[in-house]
């Protein structure tokens, strides 16, 4: 699997500026609700020393400039922001010996800027993210001080604004690569997604991340795994190259590898069957699961078995494969059905069993948000597995699972493809003016993102 992300110089709102939109937007949101760290420390005066503690601050207000960030070829990302503005209350306390004396403040900080260069790196088969540079200043800080005795401190407040000037200036940078560290940790740990119950996908990088002047690309493993059985499956990776697609925010290439590991990966996880009981047939279909109906199909059924319920177990006998072929996904799959009679519900008469064989052929395209095509049955055989009963034509039930096919699973499919099914979405991030493409061995999907915020 390949993944490819872009800003698109060429145009206002791609790439890394509409990022940047949504950093601001986030952070306009959430500063409110961030909780500062307490600033301790002491200032000498002629007659010792005065130790003061500011606690309890919060934002009241930002002035939040939209960053500016952009692609550092061979690195990573440079990250700017320049004259950001903050008004911060809370509370004081000073302690001058045995004298104790506090109560709340005003502070605002001006122009603080902030520049940065994160670098990407394949560390451990993930995308690590560290902080290679971090520059940081502040402007200016007023202080006014209320309740207490404040008053008394008032000529001290210039050294004040000096020491929690530098303080706060030396703060940035270190609390700015800690969110970074908290980043790569969180990359760190999901580099294997739990897909559901049964399955997982492996999204460790084969190789290091590729940072252009204008995007970045990520070639990551991409298979599924078994969480009952994990293996490998019995068939093997082909290399391909995403085309390069800056006209949007990201582009994703899918492999044959990668769908058919999923394939293999349910079948593994022993999911790719199903009992089939007459209670699940419709009341209206012109046939259902007795051995007296299946008379036209298995003449001497009923006549060795008459009018008793019947159970089918269909399951998949290899695992499908699924291969990407210029314009046509194509669809192999290979099952079996056992046909059993329900003498009672603990006994089950074993009768025979059908291997059969379907191809398929699909085409899928994109229209906005959703995902619309058409799918076609190429072919479709059916042989005699076994038998506990004699052995007989299988031509009819050929016959009549293409016409099933035809007339009513078909459509019914192709009914909800012509609708569209929408594409997934992440914690309420969304793909916007999506293009995909089938290419020779993998599916291409370009597209914008659409956020939340």
């Amino acid at each position: 699997m390949q993944v490819q992300q872009f800003s698109n110089q060429g145009q206002d709102v791609k790439g890394l500026q509409k990022v940047s939109h949504w950093v601001t937007d986030w952070l306009q949101g959430d500063l409110s609700t961030i909780t500062l760290p307490e600033i301790k420390g002491s200032i000498s005066i002629f007659v010792g020393s005065i130790h003061y503690s500011l606690h309890d601050m919060t934002i009241v207000r930002c002035d939040l400039p939209e960053p500016s960030v952009s692609f550092s070829e061979g690195t990573g990302l440079s990250f700017q922001l320049q004259g950001l503005s903050l008004a911060i209350t809370g509370q004081w306390n000073t302690y001058f010996g045995i004298i104790h004396d506090g109560g709340w403040f005003d502070m605002a900080l001006f122009t603080i800027n902030l520049n940065t260069l994160l670098e990407f790196e394949n560390t451990e088969e993930h995308l690590s993210i560290t902080t290679a540079m971090c520059n940081a200043d502040v402007g200016g800080v007023q202080i006014n001080f209320h309740g207490g005795a404040s008053f008394l401190f008032r000529s001290f407040v210039k050294k004040f604004s000096g020491y929690i000037k530098t303080m706060i200036q030396q703060r940035i940078c270190p609390q700015f690569q800690k969110g970074i560290e908290n980043i790569d940790k969180y990359l760190a740990a999901n580099d294997v997604i739990k897909f559901d119950s049964y399955v997982y996908l492996n999204l460790s990088l084969t190789d290091s991340p590729v940072v252009f002047d204008n995007g970045f690309e990520l070639n990551v493993k991409g298979e599924f795994y078994s969480i009952k059985s994990p293996s490998e499956p019995p068939f093997s990776p082909h290399n391909f190259k995403l085309p390069w697609e800056a006209n949007y925010m990201l582009s994703v290439g899918v492999s044959e590898f990668c769908i058919n590991s999923a394939a293999y990966a349910y079948l593994k996880s022993g999911v790719l069957s199903i009992n089939i009981t007459d209670g699940m047939i419709p009341k209206a279909s012109p046939i259902h699961l007795n051995t007296s109906q299946f008379g036209s199909l298995v003449p001497q059924l009923p006549k060795k078995y008459p009018d008793m319920e019947m159970e089918v177990v269909l399951y998949a006998t290899d695992t499908p494969l699924i291969s990407f072929n210029q314009t046509v996904i194509n669809v192999e799959l290979s099952a079996a059905a056992k046909f059993s009679a329900i003498k009672s519900p603990t006994h089950l008469i074993p009768l025979f069993t059908l291997d059969m064989h379907y191809s398929f052929s699909a085409k899928v395209y994109t229209d906005g948000q959703l995902l619309k095509g058409v799918l076609e049955m190429k072919n479709l055989t059916v042989q005699l597995g076994s038998t506990e009963i004699e052995k007989f034509d299988t031509a009819p039930f050929e016959n009549l699972m293409k016409t099933v096919m035809n007339s009513f699973v078909l459509p019914k499919i192709n009914a909800q493809l012509k609708e569209g099914l929408p594409l997934p979405s992440v914690k309420g991030f969304s793909l916007n003016k999506s293009v995909m493409t089938i290419e020779n061995g993998f599916l291409f999907l370009a597209a914008d993102i659409t956020s939340p915020f």
